[in-house]
């Protein structure tokens, strides 16, 4: 295959947690043996309305009420992690070729007393909480708590996460940041979570919302990435929403700030009308941190739904034959599950480019790093996992 144009482009966009199917170890996570999220999503709503998704093959892909097969899809499957973990950090490491030796540490009981002391001294906070919870929950029922005491609430999620939320009348946001970043130092070794959260909130007891100033304090890869191979190779790297928190910023050239949906559909809609080249990584994190976790199925459709109208205009107005849209996930979060955790499951494959054929592609996460890198570079990282989709 010949080097490809310097003018070509390619889009990443990942679906947060719209699963499709459970992995067969997905028991051994807690998870139920046929948890499918975009499956049952689709059936609780009474069937979705994804003209675009149908066009391009997503019923091709698993039976989706109201999404039937298309006749003529575009390159369609499932994907899976080599590695073991069910969030979101281990799964986009994995769609970008980092595949992880042991699960991050979670804590499913609250951090033991020891680390707490260490995280206090370090920070120069005191705590409420330490526990598992939703964190919108866990400000309504704490935040009067925190209000009057000044005790910052630490807690985590079935993730490898370690979140501190405090008023911005308490906690002003640069401290809380400044804060979260001590924590951070204190989290490596055995307790080195994927990722320690800023959540910012504001508004009176019975009115708590949190703010856009979230700040993900990550881990940074443990290995290679394809967007370090892509970046060495003089590609442009623009990161939209979480993707740049998610890799600690390697290999990343810019980051585009985006708290919703509507703010990362529309940073990555200016890149694809203003960019000439290189690699746009987006995030789409309401279908899982607005109602994934809250099993709100009607927020989930019409979020989808929403993601649909967008991608027709991207393939309608700003989408040529230089040009590979690739969407997919990083797990699921199955609303029909015992918990409202994130679900072991695979993610659906949808990628858009010139010869792409209508064909089935099934393999690793990974294949969409190795996907990205021969279309840009054309060339592969045979030290990396994953095969292109693209010379198949």
């Amino acid at each position: 295959m010949s080097r490809p144009s310097d003018r070509r482009r390619a889009a990443v966009i990942v679906i947060d947690a719209c699963g499709a199917g459970a992995l067969p170890d997905a028991p051994a996570y807690g998870d139920p043996a046929d948890a499918n999220t975009i499956a049952h999503v689709a059936e609780d709503a009474g069937g979705l309305r994804l003209p675009t998704f149908e066009r391009l093959g997503l019923g091709s892909i698993v039976p989706v009420q109201g999404v039937p097969p298309a006749a003529d899809p575009a390159l369609h499957g499932r994907l899976h992690p080599l590695g073991p973990g069910k969030d979101s950090t281990t799964g986009h490491w994995e769609l970008m070729g980092v595949v992880v030796d042991a699960p991050l540490p979670t804590y499913p009981d609250g951090f033991p007393a020891g680390l707490v002391a260490d995280l206090e001294h370090a920070t120069g906070m005191r705590f409420c909480a330490n526990r598992p919870a939703d964190g919108l929950a866990i400000i309504d029922e704490l935040g009067e708590h925190h209000l009057r005491t000044g005790e910052v609430i630490l807690y985590t999620s079935a993730d490898s996460v370690l979140q501190l939320a405090a008023h911005d009348e308490v906690v002003p946001e640069p401290d809380l940041h400044a804060a979260c970043r001590a924590a951070r130092e204190v989290m490596r070794g055995e307790h080195a979570v994927g990722r320690v959260i800023a959540r910012p909130f504001t508004g009176t007891p019975g009115h708590f919302t949190r703010t856009g100033g979230r700040r993900d304090f990550s881990l940074a890869p443990p290995r290679r990435s394809y967007l370090v191979e892509l970046h060495d190779a003089g590609v442009p790297v623009h990161a939209v929403g979480k993707i740049r928190d998610l890799f600690a910023g390697v290999g990343i050239d810019r980051k585009h700030t985006a708290t919703t949906n509507e703010e990362g559909l529309a940073a990555t809609t200016a890149l694809l009308r203003d960019l000439d080249a290189g690699l746009i990584f987006t995030n789409l994190v309401e279908t899982d941190q607005v109602y994934g976790h809250r099993h709100d199925v009607a927020g989930f459709a019409g979020a989808l739904e929403r993601i649909d109208a967008v991608v027709r205009g991207w393939l309608d107005e700003l989408l040529g034959p230089e040009d590979l849209l690739i969407l997919t996930a990083d797990h699921g979060v199955d609303p029909r599950a015992p918990h409202t955790d994130h679900t072991r499951e695979h993610a659906p494959l949808l990628a858009v480019f010139a010869g792409d054929g209508g064909r089935r592609h099934d393999g690793p996460l990974a294949d969409v790093g190795a996907s990205t890198l021969d279309w840009l570079t054309g060339r592969d990282a045979p030290a990396l996992p994953g095969t292109s989709f693209i010379r198949a």
